[in-house]
């Protein structure tokens, strides 16, 4: 059996979302995901109702939704029902979860106080898979059984997702072209291979590869092996992974990403169109713009 019949995963279709002015739930944890999508959904005519995970909510989440209520990150059993009390049967999961620190970090699952099926979860993944699919997969199970399907992520997020071609006003310089064109079927095997959904590249050559740390402590990583006289900056590629599961976890790039990219001497995002979300996009490209970064949307590997 080959390396890539092991790691990729079936497409398998997505449950439809009802129509409006049916309430959806969104399951909230860190960041402007869950209030981007929280506004996308009040646009489209549904009343919203939010679950926000306690300590990782942003504090302008509760405010838009019709009805909201706070549960435990780690208290994954009681989600559901607390969903269907409100009439809840569609949701989605959005935000971040530092996951390297959570899955392997015994203290902090004990401070959290698990319930006894994320108790039960985190034991059986440690004999097992932890990568993020795999938790993805249980937590969606855990739901349908409760009476709540998770859909799209992104579904109502459309004007967020990167598009193709340069999406700023700088260009990206032709020593950036060249690595992007050396870079994206690099991406694409390791994307196919769920390794990492992103990798630095500077003079044709990869520097560094995403693993469980995520892109920004990957970006910070690939700024210490860089020079910081190079006369061009280094290059970003991120994609989603072979068959990814859109109910949560979507690949992501925001203002802190183009900050912390320019600081670490990257020059160059370039980002798989349709698969990977620009947090507030009109402010993330301006950015880009002043601090001399380019924003390319390059067609999906494979």
């Amino acid at each position: 059996m080959t390396a890539r019949s092991v790691r990729t995963r079936p497409v398998f279709e997505l449950p439809a979302c009802p129509s409006p002015p049916a309430p959806l739930g969104v399951i909230a944890s860190g960041g402007m995901l869950p209030v981007l999508v929280a506004e996308g959904m009040r646009r489209a005519g549904h009343a919203v109702v939010g679950l926000g995970l306690a300590g990782q909510y942003p504090r302008e989440f509760p405010a838009l939704c019709d009805r909201f209520l706070e549960a435990g990150l780690l208290r994954v059993g009681g989600w559901a029902r607390k969903l269907r009390k409100l009439g809840v049967t569609h949701a989605v999961m959005v935000g971040k979860v530092d996951k390297a620190n959570l899955m392997h970090n015994k203290a902090a699952l004990v401070r959290l106080i698990p319930d006894w099926w994320t108790v039960k979860m985190y034991w059986s993944m440690g004999r097992g898979d932890r990568r993020s699919h795999a938790m993805l997969t249980a937590v969606a199970d855990e739901l349908a059984r409760g009476g709540v399907l998770l859909i799209d992520s992104t579904l109502h997020i459309p004007d967020h997702m990167a598009s193709d071609g340069v999406l700023t006003k700088r260009e990206p310089t032709a020593a950036q072209r060249a690595d992007i064109d050396f870079g994206w079927p690099i991406l694409s095997e390791l994307l196919s291979l769920d390794i990492g959904q992103a990798i630095a590249v500077r003079g044709r050559d990869v520097v560094a590869v995403e693993a469980v740390e995520g892109t920004d402590r990957m970006i910070e990583r690939a700024g210490q092996l860089c020079s910081p006289k190079a006369p061009t900056g280094w290059v970003l590629l991120k994609g989603a992974r072979l068959g990814h599961d859109r109910r949560s976890d979507v690949p992501t790039i925001g203002p802190d990403t183009v900050r912390t990219l320019h600081r670490c001497g990257g020059g160059c995002i370039a980002v798989a169109s349709g698969d990977v979300i620009i947090l507030n996009r009109p402010e993330t490209l301006a950015l880009a713009d002043s601090l001399g970064v380019s924003i390319v949307g390059v067609a999906r590997p494979g």
